[in-house]
């Protein structure tokens, strides 16, 4: 019966195309038993070429890890071994007890013991191999990897630095040659690179220009489809207008004459101011409208009016007739009604009234849309006043 198998000792370590060839091996008997587990696959890539020993150096690490994945291996089987001799004994025990409470008796009796004493057997000899591997075999596997492997302060191991250092001294010189060849050889080739990468580059250049001139020609496309004025239906809506360009004229006193207004509710044509003095440039083109401004009160023009010269007056110079005047006259006449002050007022112009808290005053039209209202002091006079600084007195 086989009890179990040793892994023996390296016997060659000669560094080549040769080297760690032959692994020998304990088998059944004593015999040796060597095998070519170990190729060289490191050289036939090329080891001997600059960088390329580092495949080399890592089989160092790699045998470390290998010891620990060993002994973990012997600790399974072991585990394994023990399970199955307990098994066995445990199997042995409780049909050695069935047979003897039984009815078999004679001969067939010590068979059937004699199977039980071989499980016994059996079971003791899994027991000595399972104390062999993890005891035995696994602390020699440890003894060795403690003296083969010597960890370093900052990581790693000795014999890695060590053979790495070899390997890197060794090749220096060579690396330096090999460097200025490449470097002679690259500065031969030089020219005729830049010729192919030149030539190459121009068909990439010339695609490129391709690209950009179709790209054009679409945008120059699709901003005629977006231009809408070029659009037939478009072009007829307007009719052809008539291009005409103002021109102004030179400047004079009478075309710059001040204008006061003194009414300031509503929009009536006393407001309305009509200039003609605009002259076109085109030849056929029809005369302009006239420009028609709105006098109502947006702004303060206190400073440029004047009270001389209304817009009465402007308008009738302009040939607006009389009867604007006569409205305003009977509009004059009409009575009003008495209202006190609610606060005091200090008119900001001419046309405007200035009353305290509490002093009445006559009402003499409605609010306008600017939120003014015409009225007459006691004292007589006429003028404008915020309509929300006064109330109607209580007849």
């Amino acid at each position: 019966m086989r009890t179990g198998a040793h892994v023996g000792r390296l016997t060659q370590a000669q560094f080549g195309h040769d080297a760690l060839d032959n692994v020998a091996a304990q088998g059944p008997g004593g015999r040796t038993v060597y095998s070519n587990q170990i190729n060289d696959r490191e050289f036939s890539s090329g080891a001997y070429e600059p960088g390329n020993y580092k495949r080399t150096v890592k089989r160092i690490d790699d045998g470390h890890r290998l010891c620990n994945e060993l002994v973990s291996c012997f600790q399974e089987r072991a585990k394994i071994e023990k399970s199955y001799a307990l098994q066995l004994s445990d199997w042995a025990k409780r049909w050695r007890g069935v047979v003897e409470k039984g009815p078999q008796y004679g001969t067939l009796e010590k068979a059937w013991h004699a199977f039980m004493q071989a499980a016994d057997r059996l079971s003791e000899l899994h027991l000595e191999l399972r104390q062999r591997l993890a005891a035995e075999d696994s602390e020699r596997v440890r003894d060795w990897q403690k003296d083969a492997f010597h960890k370093q302060m900052m990581g790693g191991f000795r014999e890695t630095k060590d053979t790495d250092d070899g390997f890197r001294k060794a090749q220096k010189p060579w690396v330096r040659k090999l460097k200025e060849k490449a470097l002679e050889e690259l500065n031969r080739c030089n020219p005729r690179y830049m010729e192919d990468m030149e030539q190459v580059f121009d068909l990439t250049q010339e695609a490129e220009r391709k690209r950009l001139r179709f790209f054009k020609d679409v945008l120059l496309d699709i901003h005629t489809h977006l231009d809408l004025s070029a659009k037939e239906g478009v072009i007829t809506c307007g009719g052809n207008p008539v291009k005409s360009f103002t021109v102004l004229c030179e400047w004079s006193p009478e075309a710059s004459r001040s204008i006061s207004r003194k009414e300031r509710g509503g929009q009536s044509e006393e407001n309305v101011v009509t200039l003609t003095n605009i002259v076109s440039s085109g030849g056929d083109a029809v005369p302009p409208s006239p420009i028609t401004l709105d006098t109502g009160r947006t702004k303060d023009y206190s400073s440029d009016w004047s009270d001389e010269e209304s817009p009465k007056k402007v308008l009738a110079e302009n040939g607006v007739g009389e009867d604007e005047e006569d409205e305003e006259e009977e509009e004059e006449q009409v009575e009003g009604v008495r209202v006190r002050a609610l606060y005091d007022y200090m008119g900001q112009e001419a046309d405007e009234l200035s009353f305290k808290a509490g002093e009445e005053l006559l009402k003499l039209g409605e609010e306008d849309e600017q939120g003014w209202c015409k009225g007459r002091l006691s004292g007589g006079k006429v003028g404008l006043y915020p309509a929300n600084y006064v109330q109607a007195v209580a007849s």
